[in-house]
């Protein structure tokens, strides 16, 4: 029986499976070996032990391991777990990386800090592994955990914070915020004033522990759109820290619309299973654009019906690509190969039904794997090369 692919223009597969990627969201790849119990919890959103009468091999992204990973690595695709863990074990976790995030064919790096970085890979640290450029996009709320942490009062909060994240950003492509985990997306959309900013700062400063109050997030928020660079916001599925109701892209409307004037890009990352409403946001706002990454990894064989979705009412040239791998290079490599697979697919059978051309397929492909990425972080031309 004959696939999407096998049905799809001659070369333009191959075309696809050749593109230089710019991952404009992902996190390092982890340098120490694991354990088979540390490597199936970091297959998995969930924070939760894996139960001992099941394996999170089995999964969709545990079968998308077993085919798309263990030829990378020398071994038969659909191979046993016990087979792939010990033929990991015996390459050992440097060779593991060099060849799975080689194999991934991206070409540019935008690594996130903000979340346990000093158990992974920096940006330096994948150039060095990939010999791809790698940049930093920095996480806001960790910047004003490290300003709380460096001591302030709460009245100079707002200004220690805004030196800090112009003097850490120097160098950066981006930002982040994690609002949506530390309270939802369900944010006031206006800028908080000085003096309730100085209220909450109070509040916070004098109990401790992580940044989740509503005021200071939009105070984080503003000040980061204020900054200029490209804004991320996590929306979508995550662990079960997340309350998926409110991690809704379409609850930052309002957001969307006060922001629009300054010209900042607000990039949605992840979205599932909200694809379909960050592609709306996507169509009706020029400010706003968003990837389907990490669904897709974790959706496996079922990749293509998100990519599909997400090309169904956004401009092809508010749709970027990214990984969102944390951990295993198995994450990183899978972000870019299914979202390769899943792309020839649907382009393709729009090609073979003569909706599209095969240059206007091509063009999309290439748009959201790269351009689209180096337009809204200032990446310039193809420096990068090919693979």
């Amino acid at each position: 029986m004959s696939t999407d692919l096998d049905l799809a223009p001659a070369g333009f597969v191959r075309a696809i499976e050749e593109l230089p990627l710019v991952d404009h969201h992902v996190h390092g790849a982890v340098a120490h070996d694991l354990s088979r119990g540390a490597f199936e919890e970091l297959i998995t959103e969930s924070d939760r032990p894996v139960p001992e009468w099941m394996t999170q091999f089995d999964s969709q992204v545990g079968y998308a391991v077993l085919r798309h990973c263990a030829p990378v690595l020398g071994l038969e695709p659909h191979c046993p777990p016990e087979e792939y863990l010990a033929r990991r074990a015996r390459l050992g976790a440097e060779e593991v990386n060099r060849l799975l995030l080689g194999a991934s064919g991206v070409a540019h790096y935008l690594v996130e800090t903000g979340y346990r970085g000093d158990e992974i890979l920096g940006p330096s640290g994948m150039a060095e592994v990939t010999g791809s450029p790698a940049d930093e996009i920095v996480r806001l709320e960790t910047v004003a955990e490290q300003v709380a942490a460096g001591g302030c009062g709460a009245a100079t909060f707002a200004q220690a914070f805004a030196e800090a994240l112009w003097e850490r950003t120097a160098q950066a492509r981006g930002l982040k915020t994690v609002a949506a985990y530390r309270h939802g997306l369900d944010l006031d959309p206006e800028p908080p004033g000085r003096a309730e900013v100085t209220e909450a700062a109070g509040r916070w400063l004098g109990s401790g522990g992580r940044l989740s109050d509503p005021v200071l997030l939009r105070h984080l928020i503003w000040t980061g759109i204020e900054r200029g660079l490209p804004l991320q916001f996590h929306t979508g599925l995550g662990d079960p820290d997340l309350d998926l109701r409110r991690a809704d892209p379409l609850l930052l409307r309002g957001l969307v619309e006060r922001a629009e004037p300054s010209g900042v890009p607000l990039v949605l990352l992840h979205c599932y299973p909200f694809q379909r409403h960050a592609g709306f946001l996507a169509q009706a706002y020029p400010n706003v654009f968003f990837d389907v990454g990490l669904g897709v990894t974790y959706s496996g064989a079922r990749g293509v019906a998100l990519v599909a979705e997400s090309l169904e009412v956004a401009p092809f040239a508010k749709i970027l690509f990214s990984s969102d791998g944390w951990g295993p290079a198995e994450l990183h490599h899978l972000g870019a190969v299914l979202w390769r697979r899943a792309m020839a697919r649907v382009l393709g059978r729009f090609v073979v039904e003569g909706e599209w051309s095969a240059a206007q397929a091509m063009r999309v492909a290439a748009m959201v794997g790269a351009d689209n990425a180096r337009r809204v972080y200032g990446l310039g031309a193809r420096e990068e090369g090919t693979r």
